[in-house]
């Protein structure tokens, strides 16, 4: 299993402009092949920071749906980012 997460930085009046442009990605996301979750979120204490998480069954899976990777538009808001990928070995529960 893979987790994507990580944070993105955009212009704090330009961040619900950005989420807006998000929602057909992450509603493809869901959709696809491997997907176990995906989600992009404001965060609730940083205005201009924005939350990501994608947790996939397989590196495969999500490289599939990844392809060219965000659109134009997407990329040049982006005024910083941190994410990470992580392979996840085993799942317990709480």
């Amino acid at each position: 299993m893979f987790i994507v997460a990580g944070t993105l930085y955009v212009d704090p009046a330009e961040r619900d402009a950005y989420l807006a442009s998000c929602v057909e990605a992450v509603r493809a996301a869901r959709a696809a092949p491997g997907c176990v979750d995906f989600a992009v979120s404001p965060d609730l204490v940083e205005p201009g920071r924005i939350n990501v998480y994608e947790r996939w069954e397989s590196e495969e899976e999500l490289l599939a749906f990844r392809g060219a990777g965000p659109a134009d538009e997407q990329s040049a808001a982006i005024r910083g980012a941190e994410v990470h990928r992580f392979l996840i070995s085993s799942v317990e529960a709480p």
